[in-house]
């Protein structure tokens, strides 16, 4: 297991488990680990059970953090799976500037008349009008792409540009529909690292172009979003506007750009998916990939890499790609 970075703050949570134990809700502090499912009065068996009850329970779990008599045990030596298990999983994109472009320039079409600073200008032109027009731009993921910041991740066989997209993911506490921008963050417990894994070569559908794109097949094979280590809470984290993401890629940095690159922030964000849909606790919503994936380096996943992403503040991730034979 990679070495495991302590989050900011006084403590954060996690789902672990001993070898041969089942996982269980935890409250990590100062490098040890309580279980949350024999500290609290209302027992929960995960880390979802908490924050349904977030707003009661977030004053016992600062107490319990400072309390050296409880029943904690060493993080070394626990499994780290991922914090929770989303019942929806919602995803922006298209919503760093930078990476736009980018992807932009990379999927032209050798015919485009456009010179490449050509190109650049007119998406950057179009993103200033999303911003200006406040329209984000939200699909919908499967919780069975879920995986722990240090399982393996397989690749699949028909996977042909297999990506990363390292994000910032808010995980979300108290019920939301229908919120407006300023009550938004009310609603967020707090923040953790999602790599939104991503087939380039499956994006579009190549037989039928006026339908567009097909997140089912590029985005939601078993495992594609890698999550975690920690669940940090909101009241940790100072402006999630100001966050640097990183990803290396066998150690070189492919990704390196601050969350303030985005077009729309976390508030914004919660507040346009609420007023469709009604975001539950435990719900994630992605904010979307920086500039640097491996279209861009014309560079794309493969059997052995090993990817560590990591978020200001919130850990680091690290998992290892494992190509899948063809059958």
């Amino acid at each position: 297991m990679a070495t495991l970075v302590q989050p900011v703050g006084p403590f954060a949570l996690g789902t672990f488990s001993a070898p041969d134990g089942e996982p269980f809700p935890g409250l990590l502090a100062k490098g040890r680990v309580l279980d949350l499912g024999r500290a609290l009065d209302s027992a929960p068996a995960e880390l979802r059970a908490v924050l349904e009850r977030w707003e009661d329970t977030l004053p016992v779990l600062r107490a319990l953090a400072d309390d050296d008599a409880g029943e904690w045990q060493p993080l070394e030596g626990l499994r780290v799976h991922a914090p929770v298990e989303p019942r929806q999983i919602f995803q922006s994109g298209a919503n760093y500037r930078q990476h736009v472009i980018d992807l932009e320039v990379a999927h032209r079409s050798p015919d485009d008349p456009r010179t490449v600073e050509e190109a650049r200008a007119e998406i950057a032109a179009v993103m200033d009008r999303r911003a200006a027009e406040d329209l984000p731009y939200v699909f919908i993921g499967l919780p069975s792409t879920v995986a722990g910041p240090y399982d393996d991740v397989v690749l699949p066989a028909w996977a042909e540009q297999p990506d990363w997209e390292l994000e910032l993911a808010a995980v979300i506490a108290k019920p939301a529909y229908r919120v407006s921008v300023e009550e938004a963050l009310d609603h967020v417990a707090g923040y953790t690292i999602a790599n939104d894994l991503t087939d380039r070569a499956t994006v579009f559908r190549r037989d039928m172009k006026a339908i567009g794109t097909d997140w089912l097949r590029c985005k939601n094979a078993p495992g594609f979003t890698p999550l975690g280590p920690w669940l940090v809470p909101a009241e940790s984290v100072a402006d999630p506007g100001e966050l640097r993401v990183t990803l290396k890629l066998n150690g070189d940095t492919m990704q390196d750009e601050s969350t303030k690159d985005m077009l729309f922030g976390v508030a914004r964000l919660v507040s346009y998916i609420s007023q469709t849909a009604r975001l539950l606790p435990g719900d994630l919503v992605l904010t979307g990939s920086p500039a640097g994936n491996g279209l861009h380096w014309g560079r794309l996943l493969r059997d052995g890499d090993v990817m560590e992403g990591a978020i200001t503040g919130l850990g680091v991730q690290r998992t290892r790609c494992v190509g899948e034979a063809a059958s």
